[in-house]
């Protein structure tokens, strides 16, 4: 175990599980409320709903999953950088508006707005199923995130029960702070999470090409068909249409996730929303920086070091960001980034669980089940649901063995893109029939 980095770790983190609990005092509001528990109170300001988004969107994908993807596939990795530039310009048309529509009616999900809008208990449904699924393994991939840099620092576990302790610590700290304070937690604990990440990224990006030779040795240490993408032949635009698709497919997939709803509907107003995605582009730019990461992982060697040869053997791609922790910075550094990461887990999964929670508790339990249930149940109900989400994200990792961590976001993808048709059209058009967006939810999932 290495006792430094240990040490600086777990004193960050108990910092900001510390700052979870916190939370709860944080704003004050009747936390017995749904809106109060699981929005905020729709009270954050510019500041707060900036890192909040921020801390909401970029998450263990970005820092260990898009290097991995980088490290093992070369610039196919690199998808993930259009993708975000693409996001911000349908963001600032289409979320804004929801965000008036929601509030005037008092809606706390996407599922909400469609049952509103289209009148349609199934088609609501449909559309709360699939952002429940859709979340899980989005939240499994923060707990992958957890898991690898808790086994850097020498916590590998072992076998069986040993082997899953990482994530069962991850899923009671997760579980306990996102119980007792709600959507306030990840938005006070994402003010710290930026501030790490960004010393760490810059830190990787300067020291370990400065080590290295600089860049140029860099880049002519990793092998031509890394560095770019197949040329198009006739027949053969198969590398290009899947780099064109994950891209595309992903800007769309993002704001639709119930996390980013979440975030979207907690901010004060419109115009906070509006002025946020001016700026949050640059955390497109710190992206394009962490993907970098990938290349120095594998022109630097260090998956073949005898040091570190285990972890990549254990966990695979994965550790390529963690690896450069290791092996290139003292190991207080080490601690310090590798809280960075864990911390950047941490907020999305609170995020998305509680999203999560809030389709259970109004789209399926009060719409099916206990229509007449009181506002103290409803929110009684959703932090129950939140515990559960999370379980249901252990099994995505524990029964779906992956080699890129990135899929589990893809596939989170694929399944939250077919409630496009009904969220987006709903926002500018009551024309399309709800029986017919149902079909096409239904046919597109097929």
């Amino acid at each position: 175990m290495n006792t430094v980095a240990t040490a600086v770790f777990v004193g960050l983190f108990v910092l900001v599980t510390g700052l979870g609990f916190a939370s709860a005092h944080w704003k004050k509001g009747d936390m017995t409320q749904l809106h109060e528990w699981g929005l905020g109170g729709r009270r954050f300001g510019g500041w707060i709903t900036w890192f909040l988004i921020g801390g909401d969107l970029y998450t263990a994908y970005t820092f260990i999953a898009v290097p991995a993807l980088v490290f093992g596939s070369g610039a196919l990795g690199f998808f993930a950088v259009p993708y975000t530039v693409l996001v911000y310009p349908l963001v600032f048309a289409i979320l804004p508006r929801l965000w008036n529509v929601a509030r005037k009616h008092n809606y706390v999900t996407a599922a909400d707005f469609v049952a509103g809008r289209y009148g349609s208990p199934a088609l609501a449904l449909a559309i709360a199923v699939t952002g429940i699924v859709a979340t899980m393994p989005y939240i499994a991939l923060q707990l992958v995130g957890l898991q690898v840099v808790i086994g850097g620092l020498g916590f590998t576990g072992g076998s069986g029960l040993m082997g899953d302790v990482p994530l069962i610590v991850a899923f009671v700290i997760l579980a306990a702070f996102t119980y007792t304070s709600g959507l306030r937690a990840p938005a006070s604990i994402a003010v710290v999470k930026d501030l790490l990440v960004y010393i760490t990224v810059i830190a990787l990006i300067v020291v370990v090409p400065i080590k290295m030779g600089g860049f140029g040795a860099i880049f002519a240490a990793i092998p031509k068909d890394k560095l770019l993408l197949p040329a198009v032949q006739a027949g053969n635009t198969g590398p290009m249409s899947f780099y064109a698709t994950l891209a595309f497919g992903s800007a769309l997939a993002l704001m639709l996730y119930p996390h980013a709803s979440t975030a979207v509907l907690a901010a004060k107003g419109p115009n906070t929303l509006r002025r946020n995605w001016v700026f949050l582009p640059a955390y497109s730019l710190m992206l394009g920086l962490i993907a970098l990461l990938g290349y120095l992982a594998y022109a630097s060697g260090i998956a073949r070091l005898p040091d570190l040869a285990p972890y990549f053997e254990r966990y695979g791609p994965q550790f390529a960001m963690p690896g450069l922790l290791l092996h290139f910075f003292p190991s207080w550094f080490a601690g310090l980034g590798f809280a960075a990461v864990a911390i950047g887990a941490l907020v999305p999964a609170a995020i998305m669980s509680i999203a999560a929670a809030n389709l259970f508790t109004r789209n399926i339990y009060k719409a099916y089940i206990n229509p007449h249930c009181s506002p103290e149940r409803e929110t009684s109900l959703a932090k129950l649901a939140s515990l559960f989400v999370k379980f249901g994200a252990l099994l995505f990792i524990v029964f779906l063995p992956l080699t890129y961590a990135i899929q589990l976001q893809l596939l989170g993808g694929i399944l939250i893109l077919q409630t496009f048709p009904a969220i987006v059209s709903g926002i500018y058009t009551r024309w399309f029939d709800a029986k017919a967006l149902l079909l096409g939810w239904a046919a597109g999932l097929a």
